[in-house]
């Protein structure tokens, strides 16, 4: 008896393994099959989704597309998909069920119509994350939405969805997050759990939600003199059923130019609106020779932060340019979606506000309006260095390596300076080609240093990696899939990235003399010439053979020990720094100001605090 008992056991077991082996290679081809179909469900009219190449069915290449993220950068299981911002155009891609282990999905600030299905609960069951939010989606939210139960973050906010709000979404128990506002709805608001504070702003903007954190649905019909009210109602039915008509139109042609407006300004100033009753909230000024200002100069200034003052966006938010009566121009940026507190948020902007030095975009001032967080930089005419690198203009005369040195130089000089002076020590997290500004000058200045903590303070929660917030796509170092936690290597490893665009021209995701069929990014090219000893044909055209092959090869060098898979492999930043300098001692780029190296024991010391702190 007990020999069939061990016998049955082993069976299962084997029958076990043999049935996860082969869920497993389901679930690989179904993930190609899921990406697949969503891709030719939109159109895609900036072509963000060209890296969705599936001619290579090797292990791990659809974890290289454009916004997904795999729970192994060597396998082809989805976790995430975030494709916000992005102009797609078309419906709900019902597809997306067959990826059958994403944990996050974000189709947030995109032109997308239709309604949302109303099986969802099936399709994304396993979604920890759902933002739905600022597109075009009608009709009614589905009941079935309930079933996700694993759900923390709802966003359906900015869209034309109508009806009630399923009184089934209240037993959503992990629900953390959760926004309707300015849509079409009706009717009370469901009693959530405990973990979700009902506030009105999460259901601003929308015709008839009552109850709740909003006014009682409670109507006049417990009025006395009801009977007199019915009887009144009764004969005048005509009149009321002609005033209903009239209300109606009214009412929807409202709405159709509300959409318009939308249209015509898909980000702009819809958030502003919100914050109207808070022009007169001063601007907390951090540096003394900023004037006094409030919030109404910045929405003026702005013209109420149109899309037409935006200059850049990245994954803390969007960047509006301010220009003044006077002519003076600020640099404004929004934060998106900040988890702080009003306390932790100012004693943040005191520590921010105090780190100082020449390579860091200054932060000026800051102000709260209800949720909003906006900050207040100094301006950077030259924009960014993604932008100078990669103009949208093909006629554009291409940066001096001169310069491009100079700016590589002094961007290292700033970060080495948050990671190894700076008090507390602060990791970037998100550095990229983007976050280095470039002044009248062209003196690179680091933005975005210590926002990272301010948007989730806590690097390990799933939600917060299914979000992306680790970083831009391309610059985000193989390891975070793995440990979800930021440290200085991580920095060291997109700051690399970013040298490889100085020396290469190429872009992090796109690499234009890359052969027809190679499917990967910047740094794969850089490896796959290295292995080939073809590594000179990286280097930008438009210097070689001008007297600086010899200095070219160096700064490669520097930039391929950045990016190496193994983080303890890497050079800190202070040994990045130091490099460089080295190759450009002949032209004068170093000052006196030199950041000085920590002993071992305060480096130690420094970086347990920094993974403590951050």
């Amino acid at each position: 008896m007990l020999c069939n008992r061990v016998v049955d056991c082993l069976v299962a077991g084997f029958v076990v393994v043999l049935l996860s082996c082969n869920g497993f290679t389901f679930a690989t081809e179904s993930d190609l099959f899921c990406l697949r179909s969503i891709k030719n469900s939109f159109q895609d009219p900036n072509e963000y989704l060209t890296s969705w190449d599936f001619s290579n069915r090797s292990e791990g290449v659809i974890c290289r597309f454009t916004g997904i993220m795999c729970w192994h950068p060597d396998e082809n299981r989805v976790l995430s998909i975030t494709l916000s911002n992005m102009g797609l155009k078309g419906q709900f891609p019902t597809g997306i069920k067959n990826c059958t282990s994403l944990t996050g999905l974000d189709l947030s600030f995109n032109q997308m119509s239709g309604e949302i299905p109303m099986d969802i609960g099936s399709i994304v069951k396993y979604a920890a994350t759902l933002d739905l939010s600022s597109n075009d989606f009608t009709g009614p939210i589905p009941k079935s939405i309930a079933d996700i139960s694993y759900l923390n973050i709802l966003k359906l906010d900015h869209n034309q969805l109508s009806g009630q709000i399923p009184p089934e979404l209240s037993l959503l128990g992990r629900l953390t997050e959760f926004s309707v506002a300015s849509n079409l709805l009706i009717g009370p608001v469901p009693k959530f759990g405990s973990n979700l504070t009902n506030k009105a702003d999460m259901y601003a903007n929308n015709p008839g939600l009552c109850d709740g954190p909003l006014k009682s649905c409670s109507s006049a019909s417990n009025n006395p003199h009801t009977s007199v009210i019915a009887g009144a109602a009764i004969g005048g039915v005509t009149v009321a059923a002609v005033g209903v008509g009239i209300g109606m139109f009214f009412y929807f042609r409202s709405a159709s130019m509300k959409k318009r407006k939308r249209d015509d300004d898909p980000e702009g100033n819809k958030w502003a609106r919100n914050i109207k009753g808070a022009k007169g909230i001063k601007i907390s000024v951090v540096e003394k020779s900023v004037p006094k200002m409030s919030l109404s100069d910045l929405m003026k200034a702005t013209n109420n932060f149109s899309k037409n003052s935006i200059i850049g966006s990245g994954r803390t938010g969007c960047i509006y340019r301010a220009v003044f009566e006077d002519g003076t121009s600020l640099m404004v940026k929004r934060l998106q979606e900040s988890q702080r507190t009003e306390k932790e948020f100012l004693s943040e902007m005191a520590t921010l506000g105090s780190v100082k030095h020449a390579n860091l975009v200054p932060l000026l001032g800051f102000c709260m309006a209800k949720k909003e967080r906006i900050l207040v930089y100094k301006d950077m005419p030259n924009g960014t260095l993604h932008d100078q690198l990669h103009p949208e203009d093909g006629d554009v005369k291409p940066m001096e390596w001169s310069l491009r040195l100079k700016i590589g130089i002094r961007a290292a000089k700033g970060l080495a300076w948050l990671h190894h002076n700076c008090n507390p020590r602060i990791i970037h997290r998100n550095i990229s080609s983007k976050c280095i500004l470039l002044d009248e000058t062209f003196e690179p200045k680091i933005s975005d240093f210590g926002l990272a903590r301010l948007m989730n303070p806590i690097d390990t929660h799933l939600s917060t990696f299914v979000n992306g917030e680790f970083g831009d796509i391309g610059y985000v170092a193989p390891e975070y899939s793995r440990t979800l936690v930021a440290t200085p290597k991580g920095d060291v490893y997109s700051f690399g990235v970013v040298l490889l665009e100085l020396v290469t021209g190429e872009k992090p995701t796109h690499v234009s003399k890359a052969p027809e069929d190679f499917k990967g990014n910047l740094v794969e090219w850089i490896t796959k010439l290295s292995e080939e000893s073809k590594v000179q044909e990286a280097l930008d055209a438009t210097f070689v053979g001008k007297n600086v092959d010899g200095e070219l090869l160096q700064f490669l060098k520097v930039a391929r020990s950045c990016v190496v898979p193994t983080a303890k492999e890497r050079p800190t930043m202070f040994e990045v720094y130091q490099l460089l300098r080295a190759i450009g001692e002949g032209y004068n780029f170093t000052s006196e100001d030199e950041i000085m190296m920590p002993t071992n024991s305060e480096c130690e010391t420094g970086l347990e605090e920094l993974i403590v702190a951050h």
